[in-house]
């Protein structure tokens, strides 16, 4: 490679003398020399912590609602392009018993277990896909100042399991758009719901208000999960 260490007068140096092939040329050869930074693939960073850690790492913030419209966050989609959209991916993947899948994705037969009212179901039209944390308490958590593409990435999440649980559509509408402090699973399932919920607002980088932190502080207390999850 001494060759390209040339002096500022000679015509290796001088852009005149340097046709648009030899540039190129050169160029790779830097490049394979290690003399040109080539940057590597982006690494997705992970969240690790205790539940109890965790709640304490969230950030904190006043919630607001203004703005807010549920088609904001554009849902379900098939962003595999497989005939199955986000719904029917949760259904498939969350099953006890498998189902059989027609035309469409069209689903039939399977079993499923809801834990938000700790009950099996058979049919799949009996259940809802919740978003663990709900569209409006996203939006009240910063997702109001998200790219659409953004917000629709988090609608139709499938990158962590908890993002999207397959629950009956009863305990789903009854939940509605509250957080822990306001509404929660049998108690049985707290310790999962509060670990799923604040995995993720960690994934997402969502805030919680005072109360929010006050019931999932004093709801982790008791659990001994960790949050995994990887950052969005």
């Amino acid at each position: 490679m001494s060759s390209l260490r040339t002096s500022p007068t000679s015509s290796l140096s001088s852009p005149s003398h340097l046709s648009a092939p030899l540039a190129l040329l050169a160029a790779v050869l830097l490049a394979l020399a290690g003399l040109v930074a080539v940057p590597g693939p982006a690494h997705a960073a992970t969240y690790t912590a205790s539940v109890t850690r965790a709640v304490a790492d969230l950030p904190g913030a006043t919630e607001r609602r203004t703005g807010y419209d549920r088609s904001l966050f554009v849902h379900w989609v098939d962003a595999d392009g497989d005939g199955c959209d986000t719904r029917e991916e949760v259904l498939l993947a969350e099953a006890d018993a498998a189902p059989s899948t027609g035309a469409g994705c069209a689903i039939s037969g399977g079993r499923w277990f809801s834990y938000y009212d700790a009950t099996s179901y058979t049919a799949a039209s009996s259940l809802d896909i919740d978003h663990m944390v709900p569209l409006a308490e996203a939006w009240d958590s910063g997702a109001s100042g998200w790219t659409s593409t953004r917000r629709r990435a988090f609608a139709n999440d499938l990158g962590y399991a908890g993002s999207l649980v397959a629950v009956s559509a009863a305990t789903n509408r009854a939940k509605g758009d509250q957080d822990p402090a306001e509404w929660m699973p049998p108690a049985g399932y707290r310790c999962r719901y509060v670990t799923e919920w604040v995995s993720v607002k960690h994934r997402w980088g969502l805030s919680v208000d005072s109360a929010e932190r006050s019931a999932l502080t004093s709801l982790a207390s008791g659990c001994s999960q960790t949050v995994s999850v990887t950052v969005y």
